[in-house]
């Protein structure tokens, strides 16, 4: 009979967090919509976007990738919501006087956040990148223009001793100027190009090198090449020159892991930003847990105030969790900080205070 009883609570708060939770997230879904339709509709009109486009490509996409962006935020307010709920109504009060621990508790709510986080994972890892293309793909046609490079002095390893260099970057032409290559053999200088300018072949999918000079070393003797135009395969694309603005997330698990090991053998710059990405999609999911242990630990004490100061509380500490987290990726992307510890440093920090409040709460 006991065990009967506790199922039923297990099934009760489960039940009352998913609930919370999906409905939370589909009202800010919602007024999200309304308020991207509001921002954008000037650029729908004057660039034509067809409205079967805005309605598939766009906002379809869109549900599940801010669905899964708001995940962590709106499983911490649902938890505070509801519990809050059951402690002013003293559904707490008789679960733990009824001899179930303040530990056998949280269970229900770890399997809530388990399938919260499990979901959010594997929509993070394989879903959503597939819809986030077309989704990106949309802003980049009919709401956003396409980026401008404004690097100089750009230098790339595109494969073990061939190094790369081009004084600028047009990447509208896709034309770079003031270009070389060296490739090295044991540390020493083999051969130099050096060409006024290298141009991607649309048609052909290859690069053109115009007015080049070349100087092959062979021991003591030298051989020197010039010619007006040569096509070459390189080791590198256009897009590597200026990415444009959410590339990385239309990439998959297994995409982005190949990704990042190609970019680090070429030695680009823009690494961390797929770090980022990569790391993000598992902190993310795991800061379900932390937040969840947060919100109980806070909701389940009653205290002077009502719900509405656990809400504040939790308000207040969940944006102070997303402020933390955008602070510390800064530092990684602009400041050269370790790219997985920035990104794993929020859920750190937001452990420790989930253990106090947890030890606070539980006496």
């Amino acid at each position: 009979m006991e065990i009967k009883y506790i199922k039923r609570i297990d099934k009760y708060i489960i039940k009352k967090y998913l609930g919370t939770f999906f409905l939370a997230i589909a009202l800010i879904i919602s007024i999200s919509i309304i308020f991207d339709i509001s921002e954008n509709i000037d650029d729908f009109i004057t660039k034509k976007a067809p409205l079967k486009a805005i309605a598939i490509d766009y906002y379809l996409n869109f549900i599940p990738y801010f669905a899964n962006l708001f995940s962590a935020l709106f499983t911490f307010i649902a938890v505070i919501f509801f519990t809050s709920k059951m402690a002013y109504n003293s559904e707490i009060i008789a679960i733990l006087a009824s001899g179930i621990s303040y530990k056998r508790l949280m269970r229900p709510y770890m399997i809530a956040s388990g399938i919260i986080a499990g979901m959010s994972w594997l929509l993070g890892n394989f879903v959503i990148p597939a819809s986030t293309e077309s989704r990106v793909n949309f802003r980049n046609t009919y709401i956003k223009n396409e980026y401008i490079n404004n690097d100089k002095n750009i230098h790339r390893q595109i494969e073990p001793g061939l190094f790369v260099y081009m004084q600028s970057y047009n990447n509208k032409l896709d034309v770079g100027y003031r270009f070389s290559i060296d490739q090295f053999e044991d540390k020493r200088l083999v051969s130099k190009l050096i060409a006024e300018s290298i141009k991607w072949d649309r048609e052909k999918k290859k690069w053109v090198i115009q007015n080049y000079y070349i100087r092959d070393m062979h021991g003591p003797q030298e051989v020197i090449k010039t010619g007006l135009a040569i096509d070459t395969t390189l080791r590198m694309l256009p897009g590597d020159f200026g990415q444009q603005n959410s590339k990385e997330e239309t990439m998959d698990f297994w995409q982005i892991n190949d990704y990042i090991k190609d970019l680090k053998l070429r030695g680009v710059d823009n690494v961390a930003r797929y770090e980022q990405e990569k790391y993000r999609r598992t902190a993310g999911p795991i800061s379900t847990f932390i937040l969840s242990v947060i919100g109980v630990s806070l909701a389940s004490r009653r205290m002077r105030g009502g719900m509405g100061l656990h809400l504040g509380l939790g308000l207040l500490l969940s944006f102070s969790y997303i402020m933390f987290m955008q602070v510390s990726t800064i530092f990684a992307y602009n400041l050269g900080f370790n790219t997985l510890l920035a990104v794993w440093l929020p859920n750190l920090v937001y452990s420790v205070i989930a253990i106090g409040l947890y030890r606070w709460a539980s006496k």
